[in-house]
């Protein structure tokens, strides 16, 4: 039985993507994409209310991005879908970080 149990969390533990490229490619698809939504909110603001709009922004964002990454990174890993990660990582645009999602 412990032969069983070990041999499956061998199994389990290697079909699971790198934690370290699935923070990266988690954090880079929300930082792209809420900040592609919150720049768009933010420009349609008077000039003398974006700074302080920005600065609200940047503390939701901060608390949203640490809220849900693990998430995130535990979807990531057990998708273990390295050509969908590595695009999430290299995306440069909130467009393109959501077709790697696709």
């Amino acid at each position: 039985m412990r032969r069983l149990v070990l041999a499956v969390a061998i199994f389990v533990t290697a079909c699971r993507g790198d934690a370290q490229k699935c923070e990266q490619a988690c954090r880079n698809v929300y930082t792209l994409t809420y900040w592609d939504r919150a720049n768009a909110d933010i420009e349609k603001l008077p000039p003398e209310q974006r700074k302080l709009e920005r600065q609200k922004r940047l503390s939701d964002f901060t608390n949203r991005l640490e809220t849900g990454v693990d998430v995130c990174i535990s979807q990531c890993q057990s998708a273990n879908n390295d050509d969908q990660v590595d695009c999430m990582i290299k995306a440069k645009t909130g467009a393109e970080a959501v077709a790697c999602t696709k």
